[in-house]
């Protein structure tokens, strides 16, 4: 009961995270929502880290892994997707951070060579782009507008976690660390990153009100923070399988809280676009096949939150909003 309660929370937090960032919105820039989102979740893991007294690898390459999946896991993402909720509803925002099963599928096979599709898994791939395409609706596109770029940022962002996951299974998933040692990791080098960064993305004047401030607490702490602990727990609890269920979940979230909370609207295409991406993403992670039944079922790919980690039983990061998420190697969670 208490791994399915935890299951749950994590499904609403990672959804709830692009309302967070539309919110924050209002009183400060969308480099002081990274800012606050990552500071906020590093000084949550690092307290988490200290009470279990989880200890850092001490490797100087394991280090610099580190500082490659913080910029692309992390810094890049979660700016350009603060950014185009700029431009875009945060329904629409949820509904581009689903696409991260298909982009993970990609670059995994392609760049990292570290998966091989299997007939059914590159039809996911296959629809999981018309999906895309559907969501986009380029037939309603006259021309470069703010909404158009938005939507090329949540692109950017979801290429950017599959990049990281595929980085993440090739470099990272082998080492035997525990799940807070990745994830205060992922996220501290993340934090640090754009704590220097300030002068840069961050300085600028802020109206806070108890709505926005609320709002970058919960993005920070429980979306970039306690939820990788309870993806951790649920992870072992469970198995990747299960716990990738959660990538089904995150998009109603959001596009419910948008529509409820901020009165947002949808076109047909977005939603018949997600319904797509949803099937895609059943093809890939073979829960649904058509052309390999009886081929036996692997993990499933990377994915992840914010909301945007961990992996496998050996622990890797995984997406979030996540906005993001936690990520096991060969399964796919979240982000944001």
């Amino acid at each position: 009961m208490k791994v399915a309660v935890q299951f749950i929370a994590m499904g609403v937090i990672w959804g709830a995270s692009f309302l967070f960032m539309k919110v924050g919105l209002e009183g400060v820039s969308f480099g002081q929502v990274v800012w606050a989102r990552l500071v906020f979740g590093a000084i949550t893991l690092g307290i988490i880290a200290v009470a279990t007294r989880s200890r850092l690898p001490r490797e100087p390459i394991v280090w610099l892994h580190f500082l490659v999946v913080a910029i692309t896991y992390c810094v890049v993402p979660y700016l350009l997707f603060a950014w185009a909720e700029q431009y875009v509803s945060s329904s629409l925002a949820s509904i581009y951070n689903a696409v991260t099963p298909i982009t993970t599928a990609i670059l995994a096979t392609l760049a990292f060579r570290v998966e091989r599709l299997n007939r059914d898994q590159a039809l996911g791939v296959a629809v999981g782009i018309v999906g895309v395409v559907i969501v986009v609706g380029p037939w309603q596109i006259a021309a470069l507008t703010g909404s158009l770029w938005g939507q090329l940022a949540c692109l950017g962002a979801v290429t950017c976690y599959g990049f990281s996951f595929g980085y993440i299974r090739r470099f990272i998933s082998h080492r035997d660390m525990p799940a807070t040692t990745v994830a205060v990791m992922n996220i501290g080098v993340a934090a640090v990153i754009m704590v220097a960064l300030t002068p840069f993305v961050a300085w600028g004047p802020v109206t806070f009100s108890w709505p926005v401030l609320l709002s970058l607490l919960a993005l920070g702490a429980l979306g970039t923070g306690v939820v990788y602990i309870w993806n951790m727990n649920v992870l072992r609890a469970w198995g990747p399988t299960a716990t990738s269920g959660v990538t089904y979940v995150t998009p109603v979230v959001g596009v419910a809280l948008g529509i409820l909370v901020l009165q947002e609207s949808l076109s047909w295409n977005e939603p018949v676009g997600a319904v797509v991406v949803l099937l895609g993403i059943l093809l890939t992670q073979q829960r649904v096949r058509v052309l390999t039944r009886r081929a036996v079922a692997e993990a499933p790919i990377a994915v992840a939150p914010a909301a945007s980690g961990a992996t496998k039983a050996t622990d890797a990061p995984t997406p979030a909003d996540s906005s993001t998420p936690t990520t096991q190697v060969g399964s796919v969670n979240r982000p944001e």
